[in-house]
């Protein structure tokens, strides 16, 4: 797998884009920023253009879905993932619908995020496994 170059990681909690960060330091990823609401996220996409973005759907301000349809605007070549912990078919769908690559359940991210952002990479749509069953 060749690494993507930047990587926007936006959610409303600290402690977990740290996880996430860490892990994809781990496998050799640049994690270029964090952001901690939509708004944040839409913004510093549109300046730094990452090659992905992971993104929670519950945050302030500007929720996920939301934020990935004005994402998709400012920034059209970022592939977008969802990490979020909603599981209701509906959202996976919505989500999925606005243009996103992926979804991934956090529950999953130790087995799933590497899965999930390879196959982003190669222009390839991933559902966690406990998601596709739903």
């Amino acid at each position: 797998m060749v690494p993507a170059n930047t990587i926007l990681i936006a959610d409303d909690f600290a402690a977990f884009r740290r996880l996430i960060s860490s892990k994809l330091k781990e496998n050799g990823f640049q994690t270029v920023a964090e952001a901690s609401d939509g708004l944040e996220a839409v913004a510093q996409a549109a300046t730094l253009q990452p090659d992905i973005v992971l993104l929670d759907i519950g945050m302030p301000n500007l929720d996920g879905i939301k934020a990935a349809a004005q994402i998709r605007t400012v920034a059209a070549k970022s592939k977008i993932l969802f990490l979020s912990q909603f599981t209701d078919p509906a959202i996976v769908h919505s989500a999925l619908s606005g243009g996103a690559m992926g979804y991934v359940y956090k529950s999953e991210i130790h087995r799933e995020l590497l899965p999930a952002i390879e196959a982003a990479l190669a222009g390839k749509t991933f559902v966690s496994a406990v998601l596709s069953r739903t």
